[in-house]
């Protein structure tokens, strides 16, 4: 099983066609963790910026879309994705791995870890602070993939991926794996 993980891709159709072109081409399904096509309030618009064309983009996806919903996906954003936003969160289970996804706004690292608890996850992804984070705290796994592209913090966008029991972060302009995780 392989899953590729992206988040915050805030309307950019082109660098969703990079990576499902270079890093997700041959994924079994991939996990959105939010804020999917509007560029936010806060945020600069991207050069790729095309909300409508990313919708058609996920829409014609072969690959299903697990998506939780962001801060800054509204409910005009459901009418043109055929995948649901599911809100607050998201549960996948897939044999032995359970996985949460929740955008993260306003949620702590110990609300992650309380709610990862709760529902006995092995992993925890969340978005929204468009910097990447893979660790290990009190036995869960907190993954955030970063933004593709808003990428904050010093500039590296970012995505993850799943496979063979193994988290990867992975910069999208050069391939290299910033952080590993091994499931236990």
């Amino acid at each position: 099983m392989k899953i590729g993980i992206i988040s915050d891709t805030h309307g950019d159709l082109a660098t969703w066609q990079k990576v499902m072109a270079e890093y997700f081409i041959d994924v079994d399904y991939i996990i959105h963790a939010g804020d999917v096509l509007y560029h936010g309030p806060r945020n600069p618009l991207v050069p790729g910026y095309n909300p409508a064309g990313l919708a058609e983009a996920i829409n014609g996806s072969s690959i299903p879309v697990v998506i939780a919903r962001g801060n800054c996906d509204a409910n005009v954003d459901q009418l043109v994705l055929d995948f649901p936003l599911q809100a607050p969160y998201a549960l996948i289970r897939e044999n032995s791995l359970t996985v949460l996804v929740n955008h993260g706004d306003g949620l702590s690292r110990e609300a992650m870890v309380k709610q990862a608890h709760t529902y006995r996850v092995d992993i925890f992804i969340s978005g929204h602070t468009h910097e990447p984070l893979l660790e290990i705290e009190d036995g869960v796994i907190l993954l955030n993939p970063g933004s593709c592209a808003l990428p904050k913090g010093d500039g590296t966008p970012t995505v993850a991926l799943l496979e063979n029991k193994k988290i990867s972060l992975i910069n999208i302009n050069t391939g290299a794996e910033l952080a590993a995780v091994v499931l236990s």
